[in-house]
């Protein structure tokens, strides 16, 4: 991570998981984060299994130009990336690993720029993670994302974060794809196969 804001809400989350792989939902408390609300999101998996947005901060739903509450979180990634995309994010729930995603997102007009997204595992009182923290933040102030809308993001990298075995496991690179991901190792072979390693490692201490 190298922005402050998915380093100050991973530093947030990982601080109230104290010795457990992931929170309880009801201990977000956002009076404790007012400087982070506008970048952050949850996403839920919904009645259709669907990973919907449940909350879109502000400057989030400013990036794409709409409110972003009950929209398909797949929905914001180029095409061929959104099984890959909804499958990881399941993946962060059903494991409670924390995930980082390097992205480049792309405008209608021509315009790119670079972004980190944080997504984290958020547990429910029955014990199940069922919700995902997240951030999303831009590398990079520019003006532009100010008035144009993103139209997608693109997967540049993915990595995995934990800290609990004091190591952390990272998928492939990949370069940015306009439309055309189809050519490219999906994304979502490539995590499951990072987290499969990560965790036979991890049993294996």
């Amino acid at each position: 991570m190298r922005l402050q804001i998915t380093i100050d809400i991973f530093d947030y989350w990982n601080a109230l998981r104290g010795g457990r792989d992931a929170p309880l939902k009801s201990q977000i408390e956002p009076g404790a984060i007012p400087h982070l609300l506008s970048s952050l999101f949850i996403l839920e998996t919904e009645a259709d299994r669907h990973i919907r947005f449940r909350l879109a901060g502000t400057k989030i739903c400013d990036l794409f130009g709409r409110d972003l509450r009950g929209e398909r979180f797949s929905a914001l990634w180029a095409n061929g990336q959104h099984e890959d995309i909804e499958r990881t994010a399941q993946g962060v729930m059903t494991h409670a690993i924390p995930t980082l995603f390097n992205a480049t997102g792309y405008s209608t007009a021509g315009h790119h720029a670079a972004f980190e997204i944080i997504m984290m595992p958020l547990r429910s009182p029955e014990g199940g993670c069922d919700r995902l923290l997240g951030a999303i933040a831009p590398a990079t102030a520019a003006s532009w994302l100010e008035i144009v809308p993103l139209e997608l993001l693109a997967l540049d990298r993915s990595r995995l974060l934990h800290d609990k075995f004091g190591r952390m496991a990272e998928a492939e690179p990949r370069r940015p794809v306009e439309v055309a991901a189809e050519k490219q190792a999906t994304f979502g072979r490539a995590m499951l196969r990072a987290m499969s390693h990560f965790l036979h490692g991890a049993a294996a201490r």
